[in-house]
């Protein structure tokens, strides 16, 4: 406010009453939140989806691991299409973090880089077969199977027999999530968070290659 403002403004309404009017609003939205807050009393493992077009669905994935880590909970990621490829997300966890975070990059790089879809059938399979391991272990708090929807698209993956696995074999209170492009739908049918990132713009399309901090 300033100096200059009279007082008569503020006596007459101005400034205060706006500033009141606000708290009002403000504190009904509280009054409403709270009465809504109030009834989300339960808690258990959620299945989380991240698919779409746009960037960020690993990215977003891996931010929630970083939470798990921040929290003391112990976590593990399974990679069903990155190879050898160098990633930020992985040296960090492996040199800082392997105590509270597994990291098991399973696959051969991308379907098109192997051409080979014998080669890629098994190793989604290896993949698969470690990430049924980490989450049947109660002790992983949260388990991310980054780009497995990709695997389950080109069929290297039985989605019914994922599906099955999650609905019935999943422990309680452990947390999955699931990234990738062209979710199926009957993945997006169980899960209870799907987030579909939508491509508005991206470099690649200009001309510019993935950068270290960015994509990887």
């Amino acid at each position: 406010m300033s100096d200059e403002t009279p007082d008569s403004e503020i006596a007459e309404g101005g400034i205060g009453k706006d500033d009141a009017r606000h708290a009002e609003k403000m504190a009904k939205k509280k009054a409403a939140r709270d009465k809504i807050m109030a009834t989300k009393t339960d808690g258990k493992g959620l299945i989380i989806v991240h698919t779409g077009k746009g960037k960020g669905k690993s990215s977003s994935a891996f931010g929630m691991i970083f939470r798990h880590i921040a929290h003391g909970k112990p976590s593990a990621v399974v990679q069903f299409i990155k190879g050898a490829m160098w990633t930020g997300e992985r040296d960090l966890i492996e040199k800082h973090f392997s105590d509270l975070c597994q990291f098991h990059t399973m696959g051969e790089g991308f379907t098109w880089e192997t051409q080979d879809r014998a080669r890629d059938v098994a190793a989604a399979s290896a993949a698969w077969e470690k990430a049924k391991e980490l989450i049947r272990d109660e002790r992983n708090s949260m388990v991310l199977l980054d780009e497995i929807n990709i695997a389950l698209r080109y069929d290297y993956l039985d989605i019914n027999e994922v599906v099955a696995f999650l609905r019935s074999e999943k422990p309680h209170m452990t947390h999955v999530v699931l990234t990738g492009r062209n979710a199926k739908e009957e993945l997006i049918e169980i899960a209870d968070l799907v987030t579909e990132m939508e491509l508005v713009k991206h470099p690649f399309r200009s001309g510019i290659k993935g950068q270290p901090g960015v994509e990887f």
